[in-house]
């Protein structure tokens, strides 16, 4: 491989992380606002500086996984929900839409099922 294409890889490598780590990051900073948890608590409950954790939710760093598990465990949520932002998997999409439409009443779910339709027909007729 040319040295071009090892340059261009790291950076697409580089790119990738960075978005993920900032999808994790926010992940992480809105399940730590549900579960009414301030930065210093959470810092506290893992032992390490409120700066720590401020850097991990703006994406800054990468949690470890066994950070991630400590995260899920102190907010009471399953680790995936802090990757799935970050995929480009149509399940861990479709679970996340999953999630978000599971509080709603029967009415409004189907709302939102109809609308993720007419929205999916709109764009294959696009291509």
């Amino acid at each position: 491989m040319s040295t071009i294409a090892v340059d261009q890889e790291s950076r697409l490598d580089s790119n990738r992380e960075k978005k993920l780590a900032a999808a994790v990051g926010a992940a992480i900073a809105k399940e730590r606002m549900a579960a009414e948890f301030t930065q210093e608590q959470v810092a506290e409950s893992l032992g390490i500086g409120p700066e720590a954790v401020s850097r991990i939710e703006r994406g800054v760093v990468m949690p470890s996984l066994a950070r991630l598990v400590d995260l899920a465990e102190l907010f009471n949520c399953p680790v995936e929900r802090f990757l799935r932002k970050g995929s480009d998997l149509v399940g861990d999409h479709a679970a996340l839409v999953s999630e978000l439409i599971g509080s709603l009443k029967k009415t409004d779910r189907q709302f939102v099922v109809d609308l993720v339709e007419r929205t999916c027909a709109h764009l294959g007729a696009r291509k």
